[in-house]
């Protein structure tokens, strides 16, 4: 395993739309190993292929630190199906260090998804899960949490981190 190099604000690998991964390999399950190494060396809880700079509809997460009854976990070709309810919380991202914002997200959604066998199943996810999944499928469709915001809020925090 090997940690990599997280991409941030600013690599156009973050803005654009991942494609489906296609291959369940050995490949992908080393992929997989070093992401959850990379999201853990980050301090992280969730992390996107695109933050390493692969453009393939892969996440990892691991919530246990905000949420007992989690470790690391890893979804292939995310799509949430359902959602309801609504929640305001505070998010940041490895890709966009020190900043920290309220965001408005569904409270549930139900996700289908992939293991990395390629294995498919449905859940319903809920609290932080719920949380971050939402905020790594965005990656996946080159959404940053920022973009959430309002344009004012949006445009103060670019120009902050440009300066």
């Amino acid at each position: 395993m090997s940690t990599m190099k997280i991409r941030i604000i600013g690599d156009e690998v973050l803005r654009e739309r991942a494609g489906d991964v296609t291959e369940f390999d050995d490949r992908l399950k080393t992929l997989v190993d070093d992401m959850i190494e990379t999201m853990h060396e980050s301090d992280g809880i969730g992390l996107a292929a695109p933050q390493v700079g692969l453009s393939v509809r892969l996440l990892v997460t691991d919530v246990s630190p905000l949420e007992s009854g989690f470790g690391p976990q890893v979804f292939v070709n995310p799509v949430i199906l359902e959602s309801q309810g609504e929640c305001d919380l505070e998010e940041g991202c490895l890709s966009i260090p020190g900043v920290r914002e309220t965001v408005t997200r569904p409270e549930e959604i139900l996700l289908k998804y992939q293991t990395p066998d390629g294995e498919e199943k449905s859940e319903k996810y809920t609290g932080w899960m719920s949380r971050v999944l939402q905020h790594e499928i965005d990656h996946l469709d080159g959404v940053l949490f920022i973009d959430h915001l309002g344009a004012v809020k949006r445009k103060l925090i670019l120009s902050n981190l440009s300066a």
